[in-house]
């Protein structure tokens, strides 16, 4: 249980930490080596991307808490609950358009989780 627990905690801290990121790049623009020196030093002060990099640090901590609890090949595929939640997310935070065919994936992903947390 304290395995999952872990799981799921470092699943929602990498989830902000990517979901910060590309709000945080939305924010500084695109990189490109035409401007790279540029954005890379706004990418470095940006809070958003500062954050969100702390945000998936935090995540590692705990996945490190999970792996040392959990068979990787348990552990491993739980982390496909982030994709459900990245897609959610980029959704009603980021005003992504996501399609039928994406959620259609998803929820086969989460089929496939179910399947693994049984096994």
């Amino acid at each position: 249980m304290i395995a999952f627990i872990s799981v799921a905690i470092a699943v929602c801290f990498s989830v902000t930490g990517e979901l910060l990121l590309k709000a945080g790049m939305n924010d500084v623009g695109v990189l490109s080596l035409h401007n790279f020196f540029s954005v890379v030093g706004r990418m470095m002060t940006h809070p958003k991307i500062l954050i969100g990099f702390g945000s998936i640090g935090v995540g590692a901590v705990f996945w490190l808490a999970a792996l040392s609890r959990a068979d990787l090949s348990w552990a491993y595929p739980m982390l496909s609950l982030g994709y459900i939640l990245v897609l959610l997310f980029s959704s009603i935070f980021l005003h992504e358009s996501v399609g039928l065919t994406r959620w259609i994936g998803v929820l086969i992903i989460v089929v496939g989780v179910i399947l693994v947390s049984r096994s």
